[in-house]
C-alpha cells in the first residue's frame, strides 16, 4: 500500500484539535503509522498517538536507516488492541531489530499508543 494511501492520510490528518483530525480506526493502522512517523521523524505525531499515562514528556529519534515493518499480530476487541511486530533497522552499518508486542487503547473515539513488551532473540 503507498504511503499516501495508509500511513500519510493520518500523519496529514493530524491537527491539535482532536474533534477534526483523521484517525488511524485500528490499532495495527496506528501502530504502521507510528512507525512511519519514526522513519519519517514526525516527533509531534508520535506523541499525539501516545497515551498520557505512558508518553515521554519530549521526545528524541536516534538517527537509523529504517528497513522494514513486520506486523505479526494485530487483534483488537471493545477499547483494547494489541500489536505484534519486527522493525528492522541499521544503526552504524549494523543490522538490528525491535520486535514488540503493543498495547493500545481506544479513548474517546481514538487509538492511542500505551506501552509494549520487547521480546528476546
Amino acid at each position: 500500500m503507498a504511503y499516501v494511501d495508509c500511513c500519510g492520510l493520518w500523519h496529514k490528518g493530524m491537527t491539535h484539535d482532536p474533534a477534526t483530525q483523521a484517525l488511524a480506526p485500528t490499532p495495527e493502522a496506528l501502530m504502521r503509522s507510528r512507525y512511519s512517523a519514526y522513519v519519517l521523524g514526525l516527533l509531534d505525531y508520535l506523541l499525539s498517538t501516545w497515551h498520557p499515562s505512558s508518553a515521554p514528556g519530549d521526545l528524541e529519534i536516534s538517527p537509523l536507516k529504517w528497513l522494514g515493518l513486520e506486523v505479526r499480530h494485530a487483534q483488537a476487541a471493545g477499547d483494547a488492541g494489541v500489536v505484534e511486530f519486527i522493525a528492522r533497522y541499521k544503526v552504524n552499518g549494523k543490522a538490528e531489530r525491535i520486535h514488540e508486542t503493543s498495547r493500545f487503547v481506544r479513548t474517546g473515539g481514538r487509538w492511542l499508543y500505551i506501552d509494549g513488551e520487547q521480546h528476546k532473540g
